[in-house]
């Protein structure tokens, strides 16, 4: 794999991709600096937070990584959601 990291999903039934691991640090860092800054941000806003943290400085779509690698810090138990209820919140797993 090298220089990628294999996603892991919430659902231990879904298949994820692997991406580049350089981009994984560079929105997980933002994911977790934000979710710590904003004790039980909504993932609208913390997806707005990461485009606005990376939107010059990012090869892709900021979007998509915010929503793949925010699912995978779920599954690694960093992030939790708050509750079921929409809009989704997420917080820091302690």
């Amino acid at each position: 794999m090298g220089n990628r990291i294999k996603l892991q999903h919430p659902n231990s039934d879904k298949h994820m991709q692997s991406i580049d691991k350089e981009k994984y640090n560079q929105i997980k860092d933002v994911i977790l600096s934000v979710i710590e800054k904003h004790e039980g941000i909504t993932f609208k806003e913390l997806s707005k937070e990461v485009l606005t943290a990376v939107k010059d400085s990012f090869d892709g779509s900021p979007s998509w990584y915010c929503t793949a690698v925010k699912l995978d810090l779920e599954a690694r138990g960093l992030i939790k959601r708050i509750d079921s209820k929409s809009p989704q919140r997420l917080k820091i797993n302690r």
